[in-house]
């Protein structure tokens, strides 16, 4: 039978109108929905930087040769003409949104002014402001039609400048928009009255004081229009032997800042002629790669949108302690005894950093080992490894420096690691460590005893708070045992490992997932209850999804909950029957993985680091481990029979184009949004704990 699969490509953009349709929902507090707005544009930024910019190389082939099939049944071609057509779309709901939401904040005497809507005292204010905060940032840049541009970073937003004369000479310029900590995007200006606050853009307060800027040339007339670039953020890792992995990705990354340009946004008002000029010097000829917008872009920056009414801004809640855990008291102790479970961010991630801090002044802890993968800016984590080794712990950590976008970061605390006397571990090139390991070695009686953390999300306390991720820390042998096989691996030969519990890739993971399910068809065809239940953020591998198929055929109740691109078709007919999906998009980052199988009804579950894509399955160091304590398999199913009865933020995957709700299925069934009960489910527990 020919199974049907969505494009991976649509299917994320799907995802990503699902974060736009959060910025429509009126019943999110106002500001949140215009940072949801925020989140929209930056993923599709990282969309353009990757994915397109991939889709581009593919359709400049070296040679003559068949165009590429890619799953769903499109060429590289035609699948950048359709990606096209829905980014265009969804920027037209991008815009009506944000201006809907302009209009419902002025209702609130919030206000987004341009430069032509100053008073007299905020015009004053905005040109102080320009000569003491943004002019000394400024570097404009004069066009010359002879002369190539000067380089220009993508990640921010520019202005082009045409002045002309009656004469008919004209010139042309270019500002980068200088936006940073110390000169926001957006700036509060003094009220006009109480109760009312405005905002300006500094694009704006740049076009008020163009004249100040240009003021050694002549012209009667002056335009400035915003533009912005995308730059392929391919990262090229050359294959010089004479230098160390550390050495040609740092070169990659400074590399990568002059990628090629794939794209270039632009104010639908600038005149052809600077459209041209600047379009001719980026070397973007084709008519697809140039996108007319709005007269603002870089709209990211609404992430960072100053909170000028908290009361309009979604308020979470205070991160649980977890009931077992008793302030200033020793983690490690209540490991001994028992598994614990972390469900962040309804509990606190300061427990693992209390786990580590303990471990690091602990005199018979020997060593710590870790896995780094995306870490905070100002990491507390990175804090209690420096502290392990000025103690004289022997401390290992595995840091990846490929994680896309966050390679940079990475290469800075690699230094600032090995300059402490942290032990630094680079995997070969080839396989990119994605698991989430923690392995501490204590010495207790006649020998050492380990302690092993297993989690789904980063070690990265700012997206701790904001990513509903899974982490298990126990002191169970036979897993402690495993991990210490998988850093035997990374630090080692590279020589696989065989694995009691754990489920390991590149080398066994995609094994023991088909063994799984095709234990449930088997089950199912002999007549016995069968059902595979699982979460993950992509579910995109070919072959898990024709595997989920065979089992739909065989019986085999199959329910996903798959925040972003799902290529399986659920509910076709034929095929997807038995298969049901969702998709969940709320406040928190739904980023926790986790699989169950009915196992003739001796259910089994695991949790990892894992999605069910072919990167995860085959190219990259990931670890799933089974949930063995009989507790906290009971929490994990009933998360994920939370999660699947959720009616406010649960959308139906089988209609992608249009990612319904999914509502109650009778009038006087209760209304479930899955992280608020998801927090009072555990709330409950520490009272019933008490």
């Amino acid at each position: 039978m020919e199974y049907k699969f969505n494009n991976r490509e649509l299917s994320w953009l799907s995802f990503n109108r699902r974060v736009l349709q959060e910025a429509q929902d009126r019943n999110v507090p106002l500001l949140s929905r215009l940072q949801f707005l925020g989140i929209y544009s930056n993923n599709q930024d990282e969309f353009s930087k990757v994915r397109i910019a991939n889709l581009m190389r593919l359709t400049r082939p070296k040679r003559k040769e068949r165009p590429q099939q890619l799953l769903g049944g499109y060429t590289p071609t035609t699948l950048l003409t359709e990606i096209n057509r829905q980014i265009d779309a969804s920027q037209e709901f991008f815009t009506e949104t944000y201006n809907d939401i302009l209009h419902e904040m002025e209702q609130r005497g919030i206000f987004v002014v341009d430069e032509q809507h100053l008073t007299e005292t905020q015009r004053t204010f905005c040109a102080d402001y320009f000569a003491s905060v943004v002019s000394p940032r400024l570097v404009p840049l004069i066009l010359r039609k002879s002369t190539p541009i000067p380089f220009l970073p993508d990640d921010m937003a520019y202005l082009g400048v045409k002045m002309s004369c009656d004469k008919g000479t004209e010139r042309y310029a270019v500002i980068r928009i200088p936006v940073s900590k110390a000169c926001p995007r957006f700036v509060v200006l003094p009220p006009t009255e109480e109760g009312r606050s405005e905002l300006i853009f500094v694009d704006d307060i740049i076009r008020l004081m163009i004249d100040d800027i240009f003021f050694m040339f002549n012209y009667d007339h002056i335009t400035v229009h915003t533009f912005k670039i995308t730059r392929d953020a391919e990262l090229t890792i050359d294959d010089d032997v004479s230098k160390s992995l550390f050495e040609r990705v740092a070169d990659g990354v400074s590399n990568r800042r002059y990628g090629s340009p794939v794209r270039m946004v632009y104010d639908r008002t600038m005149p052809s002629d600077l459209l041209g000029m600047l379009a001719e010097k980026f070397g973007l000829r084709d008519p697809e790669t140039l996108y007319p917008g709005d007269r603002y872009h870089q709209m990211k920056d609404l992430m960072k949108f100053p909170k000028v009414r908290p009361d309009l801004l979604t308020v979470n809640p205070k991160p649980l302690r977890h009931p077992h855990i008793e302030p200033f008291r020793s983690i490690l102790r209540v490991v001994r005894k028992e598994d614990l479970f972390f469900n962040y961010p309804y509990h606190s991630f300061q427990h693992l950093i209390d786990f580590l801090r303990e471990a690091a002044i602990d005199p018979r802890v020997e060593s710590i080992a870790i896995t780094l993968y995306r870490t905070a800016e100002h990491s507390k984590i990175i804090n209690a490894l420096i502290n392990a080794a000025k103690n004289g712990k022997q401390v290992s950590a595995l840091v990846e420096l490929k994680a896309r976008f966050d390679e940079e970061q990475n290469i800075e605390h690699t230094d600032l690691l090995q300059r402490e006397g942290v032990r630094v571990i680079h995997t070969i090139e080839e396989l990119k460590v994605h698991s989430k390991l923690i392995l501490v070695e204590r010495h207790e009686g006649n020998g050492l005893r380990g302690y092993a953390y297993i989690g789904t999300g980063n070690f990265n306390e700012d997206t701790a708070t904001i990513y509903s991720d899974f982490g298990l820390l126990t002191a169970h042998k036979v897993i402690v045992e495993d991990v210490r096989n998988v850093f035997r691996f990374l630090s080692n030969s590279h020589k696989p490992f065989r694995y009691k519990h754990l489920l390991v890739s590149p080398y066994y993971m995609r094994q023991s997932f088909m063994e799984l399910i095709d234990r449930e068809i088997r089950n199912a065809r002999k007549g016995r209850r069968a059902y595979i239940h699982a979460k993950c953020n992509s579910l995109t591998d070919e072959k898990i999804i024709e595997r989920l198929y065979r089992a739909s055929e065989a019986g085999v109740e199959v329910r996903l909950i798959v925040r972003g691109a799902c290529c399986l078709r659920p509910g076709e007919t034929g095929i997807g029957e038995q298969i049901q999906a969702i998709s969940i998009v709320d406040k928190y980052l739904e980023h926790a993985r986790m699989f169950l199988f009915c196992n003739d009804g001796n259910e089994v579950a695991y949790i990892g680091s894992a999605d069910w894509m072919a990167r995860n399955l085959d190219r990259r160091v990931e670890v799933c481990t089974p949930i063995l304590d009989k507790q906290i398999h009971r929490q994990l199913r009933d998360v994920f029979d939370i999660q699947w009865q959720d009616t406010v933020k649960a959308r139906d995957l089988s209609d992608q184009e249009h990612n319904p709700y999914r509502h109650r299925a009778e009038a006087d069934a209760p209304v479930i949004r899955s992280q608020t009960a998801t927090y009072d489910y555990y709330a409950m527990r520490n009272t019933t704990n008490k």
